[in-house]
């Protein structure tokens, strides 16, 4: 009886241990870092000929193509830092999304905490650039 626990026991700790080695290996695989605006981006901010927000409370839309305009917001956000959320748990709502286009194709999408499917802390905190962005632009339809 003292050996088959010896032996089950040496299972389970065996098991322990290749379960802790694999959530090792799976944080560390995970590559998040801390990053900026522009480094998330696959190409070059100055290309960007379209904005889309949206507001995740009302669903409503708006559409910026002014290149003056989309040149000033990139700019201020281009240099925000987002950091790995610890907690990378899914969750639920988002209070904009921004979506960003080349020549009609649409290119990157993000909200203010998701970007990639993965959760960060902006800063400075981007939600009051956006926020500003998204009450100075008129209704438009697409």
């Amino acid at each position: 009886m003292y050996v088959r626990l010896l032996t089950i026991g040496g299972i389970l700790l065996r098991n322990l241990l290749g379960l802790i080695i694999l959530i090792l290996f799976v944080l560390a695989g995970c590559g998040l870092k801390t990053q900026t605006f522009s480094e998330f981006y696959p190409r070059d901010l100055d290309d960007v000929t379209k904005i889309t927000l949206v507001d995740g409370s009302t669903g409503n839309k708006k559409i910026m193509t002014n290149q003056e305009v989309i040149k000033k917001f990139l700019n201020q956000i281009k240099d925000i830092t987002f950091t790995p959320d610890d907690n990378q748990e899914e969750r639920t709502g988002w209070r904009y999304s921004i979506t960003l286009y080349q020549e009609g194709e649409r290119t990157f999408q993000f909200t203010l905490t998701e970007i990639e499917e993965h959760y960060y802390h902006s800063k400075p905190d981007i939600f009051p650039i956006v926020d500003d962005f998204y009450e100075k632009i008129e209704m438009t339809e697409e």
